[in-house]
């Protein structure tokens, strides 16, 4: 499956903030890349370049391609309440993002691979599909075989996120997926009402 795997910080120094999780290069030079990059007279942007920086940026964040991500919009569009928070909820409810939030993968590439080379369960079933979309009541495991990985003890072991809607076993090292977040509960920067408008023009 194809996924972005460029330089991270230069993507994350173009938001101003480390999307991909703790950067230390991003820490020393949090401004946007280029020779004029620590130029504090940039031009203004249109409403069209913020509404595009901030899908980029949400996309980056997940770690979805253009025509994923554009399927999820429409999904989004077709389902009851607000476009923009049931999109974010739609990203929030893969399984490779769950695998993150869990405390599994330090990082959503990590969880991504960990899903792909099928060390994660879901209802006791084998799943290596990241972009699997979870149902309130799912529960997901590491796959027996796979819980003596190294990667994945340092990375729970380290772990410090807690979130109302997820319940982790460490010592089971099985989680559940209690239920679809609200807004409110969805830590990301993202002002998800820019990309409605985008995609609707």
């Amino acid at each position: 499956m194809a996924r972005y795997t460029g330089p991270k910080t230069k993507i994350a120094r173009k938001f101003g903030e480390a999307i991909f999780g703790d950067d230390k290069s991003f820490e020393k030079r949090n401004y946007p890349p280029g020779q004029h990059g620590n130029n504090r007279r940039r031009g203004k942007k249109s409403e069209y370049a913020i509404q595009l920086m901030e899908k980029q940026k949400a996309k980056y964040t997940y770690g979805i391609l253009e025509r994923q991500f554009r399927g999820l919009f429409k999904k989004a569009r077709a389902a009851q309440g607000i476009t923009g928070e049931v999109l974010l909820q739609l990203c929030e409810s893969r399984l490779d993002n769950v695998v993150y939030r869990m405390g599994i993968s330090p990082s959503r590439s990590g969880a991504r691979q960990l899903v792909s080379h099928r060390h994660i369960t879901v209802n006791g079933e084998l799943v290596n599909i990241p972009s699997y979309q979870l149902k309130a009541g799912d529960v997901v495991a590491v796959r027996e075989k796979s819980k003596s990985l190294e990667a994945i003890d340092r990375s729970l072991s380290n772990s410090s996120h807690v979130y109302e809607w997820i319940t982790w076993n460490d010592d089971t090292k099985q989680g559940t997926y209690v239920s679809v977040p609200a807004r409110i509960q969805i830590p990301e920067n993202i002002n998800e009402q820019f990309i409605v408008e985008l995609y609707s023009k």
